[in-house]
């Protein structure tokens, strides 16, 4: 990352994506812009939002807010003397059962304060009493807990949640009051997002109007997942999603963690051992299940899972993990084929007396990891000729993982198993998906079920390519605000854009909320792990607003307009991670640039640099050098480049993507690479009469083993180190800058 102390504070790249084919080019702008500029720009937007709501834009919309006075121009100032206060009654409180304290947030919520606004010497957090006084000498954050001063902060079905919160603003104090510890994070987030806009629209510094707000999710769940299964991701990738996805108020990290690349053709042959299988939990070297992990370097160690989970919990994120069985299980069956059923390698025989003390064993090994109270067996897409078999399955897991110490829940993806004699037990939560062969979410709730969201008509996206189109790129903003029947805004109660009979009302008891999906069904080579984000970053906030505010709910709730408005600011501020890869500098601006470089390896100041940037070189290889056994020409955080067939590699998974070209010795070749979020491409010998059409780096997917579909690759540059140790060519004319 940019090596810059306050590099979050601006982006090169603004993920704003409303409707990628349609908007392609207004979208390869707008990232363009960077932060100072995009602010300046926006000002006037932003204001115009101010007239339609009672306070600043943000995502997700507050409830309510009242102004002090509606002749005052009182307000709040975020400034370097600014103070963050806990009550010291609460301080020691945390959340749920994280273990993240009060003062915990409140030191999180310090260091994002720095990063959105530059102002490092903010003082340490402190404990005070519950009686900061609004004379106070200098502006004073206060973060406490205790009942609400109304009885409105419940969820739209009614139930108690301690996730609302009270927020009161005077010249001197704001004041945040959540009614549980998760319910005081949530209110940080909306005095950051205040602080991001309040600057954006024109403030020297944060200025804040005074007043009375309330503010509470509409749903308990507000998830996403993503496949981890099919493609492999670092743990300080995942990390930085939670971090992302937190300051949109999403709450759950849904991690799909063991599954296979499916291919007929190898699956039902006798090549089946062959198919891409993914199990990420890896055990200690003397467990029982040690030989389950098909690549011990595609996994996490309890010790980096405790990581993961420790980030997600420090920024009010439950991670949700999934192991996938009795469907979606090749990686078991590779370990123990006696366990599958005959012909169907994927598939588990429930009925052999080994397959479910074996699935308990690979639970009992990696349960102890997970603090979450709920985790998902998956249970999707099985033989329905073997409901029985399946439904006793799902019980007996139910039974087991309710019999343990801490008593953990269990979540199944819906289907519709027909049995005429069993039924799944209703504490068990279902996971809607699909139509028409999938559950029926109106007839399970009927039938007493609990019930989240995950429909793929609204909800699902797929790693870079959709087979035949079925899903977008991110997800559909305008079918999020007008794409339920008769033309209203999707909320977790829609199931159906179609059959409003399939739909349900906001306050139903049993719908829990919603988790929207990220599946990799074409594997590691699809897409960079920042190629991903590219799609979850505008989603992750669309969804957000979606889920805690619905729609047509609350008056304060945003319009279309509205949010993609305001979303570039917010995501190019984003604080406690920097997934855009931004580097702080301006518009255009050149990141660096040497004319000539004699010695070898020269380090640059920026670990690496997000797209769009064009990146150009002029390179004479030596002729006594193998291109094939070279050393990296350029080395960054998310990218390497090597001479050899001009090949990009992903420092994650190690895939090299190669262009195709080899470079001559013994003379220069200039190359110029253009990059976006959307492609990067080479431009050989631009000057010459020599020159070459735009050269595209790609990777070829195989779709479901019916075809193969040629895909266009993003690469963030490979900033860091030019010329690693070996190379003994020459460079010259070397320079980074941003914009493609």
């Amino acid at each position: 990352m940019a090596r810059s102390s306050d590099a979050s504070r601006y982006v090169a790249n603004l993920p704003f994506t409303a409707h990628y084919y349609f908007l392609l080019n207004i979208i390869e702008m707008l990232w363009s812009f960077n932060t100072a500029f995009y602010f300046i720009s926006t000002a006037l937007l932003l204001r115009t939002v101010q007239h339609v709501q009672p306070v600043l834009a943000q995502i997700p919309s507050i409830k309510s807010f009242t102004p002090a006075s509606s002749n005052s121009n009182s307000n709040f100032i975020v400034d370097t003397n600014i103070k963050i206060v806990v009550d010291s009654k609460f301080a020691n409180v945390s959340s749920g059962g994280s273990g993240i304290t009060l003062f915990d947030f409140a030191k999180t919520f310090r260091e994002d304060l720095i990063s959105i606004i530059g102002l490092t010497n903010i003082s340490q957090v402190q404990m005070g009493p519950g009686n900061i006084s609004s004379d106070a000498t200098s502006s004073t954050v206060f973060l406490t807990l205790g009942p609400s001063n109304s009885s409105n902060l419940t969820l739209f079905n009614g139930k108690s949640t301690g996730e609302g919160y009270e927020f009161e603003i005077t010249e001197k104090v704001y004041t945040i009051r959540g009614v549980e510890v998760i319910g005081a994070w949530w209110g940080t987030r909306t005095l950051l997002q205040q602080v991001v806009v309040s600057i954006a629209n024109g403030s020297n510094s944060a200025s804040i109007p005074t007043g009375l707000g309330e503010d509470n999710p509409g749903w308990e769940i507000r998830g996403f997942m993503l496949d981890a299964g099919r493609h492999w991701f670092e743990i300080p990738f995942l990390a930085d999603l939670c971090t992302y996805a937190s300051f949109f108020k999403i709450n759950e990290f849904h991690l799909h963690a063991s599954d296979f690349i499916y291919n007929p053709d190898f699956l039902y042959g006798a090549d089946w051992r062959d198919l891409y299988t993914g199990f990420r939990f890896q055990p200690s070297s003397n467990s029982p299940i040690f030989d389950l992990v098909p690549e011990l370097n595609e996994s996490w160690t309890q010790d980096h899972f405790t990581t993961l989970q420790t980030a997600c919990s420090n920024h009010g994120v439950t991670i949700i993990p999934e192991i996938d069985t009795p469907a979606h299980s090749l990686v078991i069956t590779k370990w123990k084929p006696e366990l599958m059923i005959s012909g169907t390698p994927d598939l588990l025989n429930l009925s052999y007396p080994e397959t479910i003390p074996t699935l308990k064993t690979i639970w009992d090994e990696v349960l102890p990891w997970f603090s979450s109270s709920e985790i998902s067996i998956g249970a999707d897409e099985y033989s329905a000729s073997l409901a029985n078999d399946y439904i006793s399955f799902v019980n007996e897991m139910y039974e087991y993982f309710s019999s343990i110490s801490d008593h953990k829940s269990i979540r199944i993806w819906g289907t519709n198993e027909p049995s005429a004699t069993e039924s799944i037990n209703t504490n068990v939560t279902i996971q809607h998906w699909w139509f028409p062969g999938g559950s029926i979410p109106v007839q399970l709730m009927d039938q007493g079920y609990s019930i989240i969201n995950s429909d793929q008509v609204f909800l699902y996206l797929d790693g870079k390519f959709s087979d035949g189109g079925q899903f977008p790129w991110t997800l559909n903003v305008t079918k999020l605000w007008s794409g339920a029947p008769g033309g209203q805004g999707w909320a977790p109660n829609i199931f159906s854009a179609t059959d409003p009979t399939n739909n349900t009302s906001i306050d139903n008891p049993l719908l829990r909320g919603s988790i929207m999906a990220l599946w990799n069904d074409w594997g590691n080579n699809a897409t960079t792990p920042l190629e991903v984000y590219y799609q979850l970053a505008q989603s992750l906030a669309v969804f957000g607003e979606k889920t805690w505010a619905g729609s047509g709910v609350r008056e304060s709730g945003l319009t279309q307009e509205e949010f993609e408005e305001v979303y570039p600011v917010l995501n190019a501020a984003a604080p406690g991670q920097n997934l855009n890869r931004a580097t702080g500098l301006a518009q255009d601006a050149v990141v660096f640039n040497y004319d000539t470089i004699s010695e070898f390896p020269l380090e640059t100041s920026f670990e690496t640099v997000g797209p769009p940037y064009t990146l150009s070189f002029s390179v004479k290889p030596p002729s006594t050098a193998s291109s094939s056994s070279s050393p990296p020409l350029f080395v960054g955080l998310d990218s390497v480049l090597y001479l050899d067939s001009l090949s990009f590699k992903d420092p994650s998974t190690n895939l090299r993507y190669p262009l195709g070209v080899d470079i001559p010795p013994d003379v220069f070749t200039s190359v110029e690479i253009h990059a976006t979020v959307n492609y990067t491409y080479a431009l050989l010998n631009r000057s010459s009469s020599e020159s070459s059409s735009p050269l595209y780096w790609t990777s070829n997917l195989d779709i479901w083993g019916e075809y193969m579909q040629v895909v266009n690759m993003s690469f963030a540059a490979p900033s860091y180190i030019i010329g690693l140790n070996g190379f003994t060519g020459e460079l010259a004319n070397v320079s980074l800058r941003l914009g493609e």
